[in-house]
């Protein structure tokens, strides 16, 4: 029972270990650098901007009155949310005809491509983020020693940067879309019923757009963050170093030179 005992606590103990040896190799002084902090940062508003977009719902609506007195006000409720393929959203629009009750009606407009391109994007920089961050806080030896690392650091960097102000305006366009899509005007102006003389149409529920433009202020944010660390991830690329000894080397000569026309 001892020996069994014994083999389970160590067991238990060598995960803990691991753990506690990973914690202890982690630098978080790092952090307090431009390069980690803003790395922190990037990881943050990633998490905002696509959790702001891809967790968006609303709803719209709008109020018909039939002049028929057998009839009475009926109210019209549309929810809608991300993706945004709108012309899938359906409503049912009352009728005061005595025939037909309602008839089937969609939303108009289908703007799932930025927004699903601006999550995607947000969901890519977190995982990269944390990953860099893992290497720069774990091993940052080989991020310094392997002049690899931020070149290709360096490179995605500003590949993000430019997706992220593609993204951001992509999305801005497309949420100005679907609030036009969405408003209740819109939608009592696409209903046949609120054009004649059989019925009253007014304005329902609108819907509240603080959460999506939030979105698009962290898409915009994102895309500040990931240009500003350009150039603190640059510094760390060999052609920064190149730069500053191709700058030193015709000082150096210089001063050669007039050193050896004093002595003369």
């Amino acid at each position: 029972m001892s020996s069994a005992e014994s083999s389970s606590r160590t067991a238990d103990k060598s995960p803990r270990q691991q753990v506690d040896r990973l914690l202890v190799g982690l630098r978080w002084r790092r952090l307090e650098e431009p390069l980690g902090f803003i790395k922190v940062l990037q990881w943050l508003f990633a998490i905002f901007a696509f959790g702001s977009c891809g967790s968006y719902s609303g709803e719209t609506g709008a109020m018909v009155h039939c002049n028929n007195e057998a009839k009475d006000v009926s109210a019209i409720l549309v929810l809608f949310g991300y993706p945004f393929r709108l012309h899938r959203v359906q409503y049912e629009m009352p009728l005061c005809d005595d025939d037909s009750t309602s008839k089937t009606m969609h939303l108009m407009g289908d703007f799932s491509a930025p927004a699903e391109f601006f999550v995607t994007l947000g969901i890519f920089s977190f995982f990269y983020t944390m990953a860099a961050l893992v290497l720069y806080l774990r091993f940052h030896n080989l991020y310094t020693e392997n002049k690899r690392f931020p070149l290709v650091d360096f490179c995605v960097t500003v590949s993000f940067t430019f997706f992220w102000l593609v993204a951001a305006a992509a999305w801005g366009k497309g949420l100005t879309d679907v609030k036009g899509a969405t408003r209740p005007s819109s939608l009592t102006a696409a209903m046949s019923v609120c054009h004649g003389e059989d019925a009253v149409c007014s304005a329902g529920a609108t819907p509240s757009m603080g959460l999506a433009n939030m979105s698009v202020l962290f898409g915009f944010i994102n895309f500040f963050l990931w240009a500003g660390n350009c150039w603190f991830v640059f510094k760390e690329t060999p052609w920064h170093g190149q730069g500053q000894d191709q700058g030193q080397g015709p000082n150096q000569e210089s001063a050669a030179e007039q050193g050896a026309v004093e002595k003369q």
